[in-house]
């Protein structure tokens, strides 16, 4: 099971295991406190990509479609969380501010995806 968390929600024990998944560290947060496995910045979209999109709902269908062209170049970096995801409860933790259109929703998506695929 895949959920997201914003990373200023506090941790709980349901949550599973915990990544980030954001390119650049969140402002005014302390490592420590997210409570993270690991940082995998690789499973975020490029640079370019994140400054194109700039959080703009008109743009969402064409950044996932551009991300998960990206993703699918390199699946090394998604590859640690959709194994953990076979294991057991995973949450994606990301820094955006809007909810419904950030890299998080469409890494989940993408992700599910996949492992819908294996299950077939």
């Amino acid at each position: 099971m895949l959920k997201l968390k914003r990373v200023y929600e506090t941790a709980s024990a349901t949550d599973g295991t915990r990544f980030l998944i954001e390119r650049l560290w969140p402002r005014g947060i302390r490592k420590e406190a997210l409570l993270i496995k690991a940082w995998i910045k690789e499973a975020a979209p490029s640079t370019v990509l994140r400054q194109w999109f700039q959080h703009d709902p008109a743009r969402w269908d064409e950044f996932r479609s551009r991300y998960f062209a990206e993703l699918e170049q390199n699946s090394a970096g998604w590859a640690p969380l959709l194994e953990a995801a076979r294991e057991g409860a995973v949450t994606l933790v990301y820094s955006s501010h809007d909810t419904e259109h950030n890299n998080a929703v469409a890494l989940k998506e993408f992700l599910e995806r996949h492992l819908k695929e294996k299950r077939r």
